[in-house]
């Protein structure tokens, strides 16, 4: 594990130390998973974009996720027995 220095505005650290306090723990640990959350926000944001570009790039085609009246589980003898 290494320490480093960030500068904060005031406002923000007393904004955090409410939390903190609420919290029972420290700014170091609020720091690192607030910090935790927002890489895990970027990395879904970023797959998502991913998976976008791919729709564009290769969209689907009609029909190609329809599944045939037989296969539905919500048919309608879907809850009869057989």
């Amino acid at each position: 594990m290494k320490t480093i220095r960030i500068t904060l505005g005031t406002d923000l650290i007393e904004r955090v130390d409410v939390h903190v306090k609420r919290l029972g723990t420290t700014r170091s640990e609020f720091a690192t998973e607030a910090l935790k959350y927002a890489l895990k926000r970027l990395d879904q944001e970023e797959s998502e974009e991913r998976h976008m570009e791919g729709y564009h790039r290769d969209p689907a085609k009609p029909g190609e996720f329809e599944v045939r009246e037989a296969d539905r589980a919500w048919g309608g003898d879907a809850w009869e027995a057989d």
